[in-house]
């Protein structure tokens, strides 16, 4: 029987979120930074997307190895030797002098990224052998993660106020000290026995099939489609071809078999698409409130705030459901809180209405991510926790991705049919009455983004029921000796 959860763990649990609240702010305060550092340094238009998306680009690639490379090597001395990494690259982008070199760091950052979040979640699943606890647990790392997502851009307002760009990066250091403090005394280390060696062109295929999918979902948003499409074209092809080898080696990276299980594949499908939705929600709504309500930069983030809080009350409370619901019964029915969120933006003309539905359409994402992803961690045996780790974070990352991609397109388009003399999805146009016929163009793209956000929400609560009651569904199998 396994030792249940004490003071030990739970302090552990504490060391482990630290770094995840605070990277969380890292990322999304860099928004906020941006103009700042892009006049300092001379960033181009060019040179600023890829300051942006280079860390996202690297961790979706990287996540998948560094996940099962955790499993193989040690998950507390992976997460310990990224942290020291992250810690150091943090103080090199934060005293960047080009743009060159901030996007070189950031993508040095991401292979680090890249070991933290497999290897939190999967430490957890070590720690907290106990259905419930573990629950509980997930619960807290995903309000942390949330939490710090939406008070990044707020701290990072007071941050750029008072000091440099450069402190945006250097808010991660002081949790890095601790974790590096305190890790190696609080978290156990944990390696999968038998693991066998690590798939090497196994790792060049999800890098590349990854980065491929997610290089053309991003530049389906500049308007061309040749490059992009065929880009995710070869990324499929990859991805593909890195399926069939994780069926047919001894030592695959993931375990494929475990898409049998209809509660877990419909929970991966469920946090791609619930991405898709929230990706593209968030996308429209800073723009609505910059763009067509005139707020200030500092102002939209604190009214974008309840997106953050939301997910992160969701999550938080989620584990109390499961006394009165079955696991898959909380999440369809949070989904379909989500979807009556979404149903609000399609009547937006206003603040209220924005704030209301970001806070209950993510409200009811909360059992997805707290419940769903301790189904899909207790789907497997211990010795895989980290593989199945990577699977949930590329999930997010991909539907991110697809999030930006699609419903970006999608509302550009609307924005078009409303108001054809739009070149762009903005409205910064000069004359009064064409200003007011974009903002109404692009009122009413965010309303068909809500629609489109409705649609997978509903739909996703349905999968999820249906996927529930699915017969067969196979246990979790045990790691491959190589």
């Amino acid at each position: 029987m396994d030792k249940p959860a004490g003071r030990r763990e739970w302090l552990g649990l504490a060391v482990l979120v630290l770094p995840t609240l605070l990277v969380a702010m890292d990322m999304t305060s860099l928004f906020l930074a941006l103009p700042q550092l892009s006049a300092d340094l001379g960033a181009s238009a060019t040179e600023q997307l890829w300051i942006t998306d280079s860390y996202g680009f690297v961790v979706a690639g990287f996540v998948i190895t560094m996940g099962t490379l955790g499993d193989r090597i040690g998950r507390r001395r992976l997460l310990l030797a990224g942290g020291a990494a992250f810690g150091i690259l943090s103080i090199v982008a934060a005293f960047s002098t080009s743009p060159e070199m901030l996007i070189v760091v950031r993508g040095a950052l991401g292979v680090a990224g890249a070991t933290l979040m497999p290897s939190t979640l999967a430490l957890i699943t070590n720690m907290f052998r106990d259905g419930r606890r573990r629950g509980t647990a997930i619960s807290i790392w995903a309000t942390c993660q949330f939490a710090g997502g939406a008070a990044g851009p707020v701290f990072a307002g007071f941050l750029l106020q008072h000091f440099p760009w450069g402190s945006v990066f250097l808010v991660a250091v002081p949790a890095v000290a601790v974790l590096l403090a305190a890790g190696p005394f609080l978290l156990p280390e944990f390696r999968a026995p038998a693991s066998g060696r690590l798939d090497l062109p196994g790792v060049a295929l999800s890098l590349a099939a990854v980065l491929l999918i997610v290089f053309g979902l991003k530049q389906l948003t500049t308007g061309e489609l040749l490059v992009p499409l065929g880009a995710i074209a070869l990324g499929a092809l990859l991805a593909a071809v890195f399926a069939h080898r994780q069926l047919t080696t001894a030592s695959p990276l993931l375990d494929l078999r475990l898409f049998r299980n209809g509660p877990f594949t419909a929970v991966l499908v469920s946090l791609v698409f619930a991405g898709v939705a929230m990706a593209g929600v968030g996308l429209l709504v800073t723009q609505y409130l910059q763009s067509v309500l005139g707020y200030s930069p500092l102002l939209s983030a604190v009214l974008f705030a309840p997106m953050g809080l939301g997910v992160a009350l969701g999550t938080m409370t989620a584990p109390t459901l499961t006394r009165w619901l079955s696991p898959a019964t909380a999440i369809a029915g949070g989904l379909v809180i989500s979807a009556a969120g979404s149903l609000l933006l399609v009547f937006t003309h206003g603040p209220a209405l924005v704030m209301a539905g970001i806070a209950i359409l993510t409200l009811g994402t909360g059992p997805l991510f707290a419940l769903g992803i301790g189904l899909v961690m207790g789907s497997v045996p211990p010795e895989r926790a980290g593989s199945a780790a990577s699977m949930a974070d590329t999930g997010n990352y991909l539907g991110g991705s697809l999030g930006l991609a699609l419903i970006g397109l999608t509302a550009t388009a609307v924005y078009h049919g409303v108001f054809p003399a739009g070149s762009t999805l903005a409205v910064d146009v000069t004359h009064p009455e064409l200003a007011a016929q974009a903002k109404e163009a692009f009122t009413t793209a965010l309303n068909v983004t809500g629609v489109i956000a409705t649609v997978l929400f509903l739909g996703l609560a349905v999968l999820v029921r249906t996927m529930s009651r699915t017969k067969g569904a196979v246990a979790p199998q045990p790691a491959m000796a190589g």
